[in-house]
């Protein structure tokens, strides 16, 4: 971090514009910055998950996406610059099968819910969507950047299958989407 801050605010973006990592002025309503946004909010969701008790192992791997997320942040920041690399949308992949392995096959849709890390994760799941879907809408006017998408994609899956394993290491089952379901 080559500038550190010694006060927070800065005035600077008073008039609706925000400074990128390149030294140029963005207004705080482009795609950008909604980009950038929504993968803070991702990263917050994942810190509001890891307040809860959790294993050992997904802590680590949890940490270590915040991590990412912040390079991709970081990634956003600069245009064109390009620190995330296939190697940790692998990595998410190979966890993401490895939890998967533990899990009964799904035969129905699920619904959010179970308990309140599953509960969590869900929402870090639905935003880290959203991120993809900014990304994706950037990318349309800009130059497009394959392994941000690729690693947000595998976040996501990688998230829905932790929402499944936080459950069942409760004894919790999958909240199993039942169709018309109506309770009068």
């Amino acid at each position: 971090m080559g500038k550190r801050l010694t006060r927070i605010y800065t005035r600077t973006g008073d008039d609706g514009t925000t400074g990128l990592g390149d030294g140029t002025r963005s207004s705080k309503q482009s795609l950008r910055i909604e980009a950038m946004g929504t993968v803070d909010e991702l990263n917050s969701f994942i810190g509001l998950l890891l307040a809860e008790p959790l294993d050992g192992e997904t802590r680590i791997k949890l940490e270590d996406i915040q991590h990412d997320l912040f390079d991709l942040g970081g990634d956003l920041c600069i245009p064109g610059r390009v620190t995330i690399n296939v190697e940790q949308a692998n990595r998410l992949e190979a966890q993401l099968d490895h939890y998967n392995d533990a899990l009964p096959a799904l035969r129905e849709f699920i619904l959010p819910g179970g308990t309140r890390a599953a509960s969590l994760c869900h929402v870090a799941r639905a935003v880290c969507r959203r991120a993809e879907r900014r990304l994706v809408e950037l990318y349309q006017a800009e130059t497009l950047i394959p392994v941000h998408l690729q690693y947000l994609n595998r976040l996501s899956d990688f998230l829905f299958v932790l929402c499944r394993y936080l459950n069942r290491q409760q004894g919790v089952e999958d909240v199993m989407w039942q169709p018309g379901k109506t309770t009068v």
